[in-house]
């Protein structure tokens, strides 16, 4: 559900209050409370939020740390930002 399906959601019910049922009216205002919580983050079509969540469980990091990563990363690869070079002192995990 995108956030303008919400705003749209939350106006309907203002407008008709006395009509909406007490469990209608709580279903929109927790989808609101989660969409406010989260404002800060990028909203993404239903199948790239899908892959999102799958690619940050994979790294076992959040959704926005998997979006920075990526973001960093193709950055980098185009040549927008330096790319972060390891010299022999730095600590790494995993193997080459």
């Amino acid at each position: 559900m995108t956030s303008s399906d919400t705003a749209t959601l939350l106006e309907d019910a203002a407008d008709r209050i006395a009509d909406i049922s007490r469990a209608d009216l709580q279903i929109i205002l927790r989808r609101a409370a989660l969409r406010l919580r989260n404002a800060g983050a990028i909203s993404m079509d239903d199948d790239v939020e899908e892959a999102l969540r799958d690619l940050a469980g994979e790294f076992g990091m959040t959704r926005n740390d998997t979006i920075r990563s990526i973001v960093r990363e193709w950055m980098e690869t185009n040549t927008y930002l330096p790319v972060h070079h390891v010299d022999e002192d730095s600590d790494v995990d995993g193997t080459a």
